[in-house]
C-alpha cells in the first residue's frame, strides 16, 4: 500500500528499482550460460545502468559499491551503498537481501537483489559522469529551482504513462516553474512539487519531507480511500466474522501468522480460506530474510501433504488479496509457487530506457514460477482481489492468471500498480519515489493493467460502507458458491 516508505529496508527495496536484478527464479538458464565470473577485483570501475538513471562504483577490490542518482541537469550520491568482506559474496546493507554482481565478460555485468525479481544490465564507462565527481551531499538549504528541477527532470526521464494518464509534462513544468524563485519556501514548495503530480492519480508517486512529520504526499487513484488503522480494524474484523460464519460448523484449524498479517481458516467441505494482507514486515527483525522465514514458516503449514494430496485435500481454496498493499514481488511469486506443479511464465517485465522517448524500454524479461520443493496445491482456486490490492498483491495475482487450472477472480479491479518504486532524493534531502517499468501479460507480451488495475471474473462489491455494518462478504459467498458447485 501506498504509505510512507521505511528508512531501512524501503530505501533498499524501493531503490532495487535501480539496483535490484535477476533472481534465480528467472535466470537459472541464463545464468547457466553466463561466462565464468571475473576476479572480484575486475568489477572495480564505473557501470551505467540501462535504465534507471543510476550509475554504480565497485572499488576496494570488488569489495564495495555505490551508486548515483543521474538525470541531465543532476547528479546526487545514491541511497545504496553495500560491502563484502567476502569479495566472493554477496553485497550487503545494513542486513538487507543479497545484492549480487555477475560479469557477463570485461564491460559487462549483471546486479541481483534478493527480494526482487528480474535483472539490470550495466555497462562499464570510462569515468563518472560530468557533476558525479564532485557530487554534493543533499543539502537543506539548496536552490528550490535545483530541487525543482532534479524533479521534473526526473519524472521526464523515467516516468512511462504521461499518455496513459492524459498529462502533459512539459506543460506542467510550464505552468510550475514560474511559480518558484531562490526566495521560495519549503512548506510551498512542497505544495507545487506535490500538486504536479496529483493529477497522476498514480499510488506509487510519492514526495516526503523527512524532517516534517507532516510533510508527505502519496498518490493514489481517484477513486480509492486508503483505510487508516481504524478502518483496517474494521476490515479486518468483518473478514474474521464472515470466515467464522462461512465456517460454522465445522472442527477445522484456524491459524494466523506474522502478526495477523497471514491467515488460514479450514471451511466446510474441504475448503480452505487464506489470507495474505502484505509482503513485508513479517519478521521481528523487520528485512526481507525474516520475512521469508516467516511467510515460509505459514506456508509450510498451510500447503501440508494432507492438504495437497490424498482423499483428505483440499477441494478448493480461497485466496483473499483484498488488503495486500504489496511488498516483496519475490515474496508475492513464493505464494504462487505453493499452487502449482508445472513451471510458468508469471509475466514479462520492462522499464523504460530513453530519457527522451517513453515508447523505448529495456528487453522484456520473462519472470519464471517454479513450483515449490514440497508439496503444492494445484486444486480449484479463487482469488478474491479489490481496489485495495495493490503493488505485489496485484504481481501475484497477474502471475496467478497463467496457472492451471486458472483461477476465478472475484470482486473489484485490483489498484493498477505494477512497477517497482524508483526512489529518488532531491538536491535539498527529500525523497520521492516513481514507477519506471511495465508489467507485460506473459499471453501476449504486450498488455499491462497499470492504471485500470486487473479485473474480476465475478464482479461483486468489496468493503463497502453498507456490507462492513451488515457482516456481507459478497466476494466470499460467491467464491465459496463457485467452489462447492464444482465451477472455476
Amino acid at each position: 500500500m501506498p504509505v510512507r516508505p521505511r528508512s531501512s529496508r524501503a530505501a533498499a527495496l524501493l531503490l532495487a528499482a535501480a539496483v535490484a536484478v535477476t533472481t534465480a527464479a528467472g535466470t537459472a538458464s541464463a545464468l547457466a550460460r553466463s561466462p565464468r565470473p571475473a576476479a572480484p577485483a575486475a568489477l572495480d570501475g564505473v557501470w551505467r545502468m540501462d535504465g534507471y538513471g543510476t550509475v554504480a562504483v565497485v572499488e576496494d577490490g570488488g569489495r564495495k559499491l555505490r551508486t548515483y542518482e543521474t538525470t541531465a541537469v543532476s547528479c546526487l550520491p545514491g541511497a545504496l551503498t553495500a560491502a563484502r568482506t567476502d569479495p566472493s559474496g554477496p553485497f550487503r546493507q545494513d542486513g538487507e537481501a543479497a545484492l549480487t554482481v555477475t560479469p557477463q565478460g570485461r564491460d559487462t555485468a549483471r546486479l541481483a537483489f534478493g527480494d526482487n525479481v528480474g535483472h539490470r544490465t550495466l555497462h562499464r564507462i570510462p569515468a563518472l559522469p560530468s557533476g558525479c565527481g564532485n557530487a554534493p551531499a543533499p543539502d537543506p538549504g539548496a536552490d528550490p529551482r535545483k530541487v525543482f528541477d532534479t524533479f521534473w527532470q526526473t519524472y521526464a526521464e523515467n516516468y512511462p504513462f504521461f499518455a496513459a494518464r492524459h498529462v502533459d509534462w512539459n506543460a506542467v513544468r510550464d505552468r510550475y516553474r514560474p511559480r518558484v524563485t531562490a526566495a521560495t519556501g519549503k512548506p510551498e514548495l512542497f505544495r507545487i512539487l506535490s500538486d504536479m503530480i496529483r493529477p497522476l492519480y498514480d499510488g506509487h508517486t510519492g514526495l516526503v519531507d523527512p524532517d516534517d512529520p507532516g510533510g508527505f504526499f502519496g498518490g493514489h487513484r481517484q477513486d480509492t480511500v486508503i483505510p487508516d488503522a481504524t478502518a483496517r480494524a474494521r476490515i479486518d474484523k468483518a473478514v474474521a466474522g464472515s470466515v467464522t460464519k462461512a465456517g460454522a460448523g465445522s472442527t477445522g484449524v484456524q491459524r494466523s501468522w506474522a502478526g495477523g498479517q497471514i491467515t488460514y481458516a479450514e471451511l466446510p467441505g474441504r475448503t480452505g480460506f487464506l489470507r495474505i494482507t502484505s509482503f513485508l514486515h513479517y519478521g521481528q527483525g523487520n528485512d526481507y530474510e525474516a520475512d521469508k522465514a516467516a511467510l515460509h514458516a505459514a506456508l509450510d503449514e498451510v500447503f501440508t501433504a494432507a492438504r495437497t494430496t490424498g482423499p483428505d485435500a483440499l477441494r478448493g481454496l480461497v485466496l483473499d488479496l483484498r488488503l495486500n498493499g504489496g511488498g516483496s514481488d519475490r515474496l508475492a511469486l513464493d505464494v504462487a509457487e505453493r499452487l502449482t506443479a508445472r513451471p510458468y511464465t508469471a509475466y514479462l517485465k520492462h522499464a523504460r530506457n530513453d530519457a527522451r522517448d517513453a515508447r523505448r524500454f529495456t528487453p522484456a524479461e520473462p519472470i519464471r514460477v517454479t513450483p515449490h520443493d514440497g508439496p503444492v496445491y494445484t486444486g480449484p482456486l479463487t482469488v478474491l482481489t479489490g481496489r485495495l490490492t495493490m503493488s505485489a498483491g496485484e504481481t501475484l495475482t497477474q502471475a496467478l492468471l497463467q496457472r492451471g487450472p486458472k483461477p476465478t477472480l472475484i470482486g473489484e479491479n485490483t489498484q493498477g500498480l505494477f512497477s517497482d518504486r524508483l526512489m529518488r532524493t532531491l538536491p535539498n534531502g527529500w525523497q520521492f519515489w516513481l514507477p519506471n517499468e511495465e508489467f507485460l501479460s506473459a499471453k501476449d507480451g504486450r498488455t499491462t493493467y497499470d492504471g485500470t488495475g486487473i479485473a474480476p471474473g465475478v464482479r461483486t462489491t468489496v468493503f463497502t460502507d453498507e456490507d462492513l455494518t451488515t457482516g456481507k462478504d459478497p466476494a466470499l459467498t460467491k467464491a465459496l458458491e463457485l467452489l462447492r458447485s464444482g465451477r472455476r
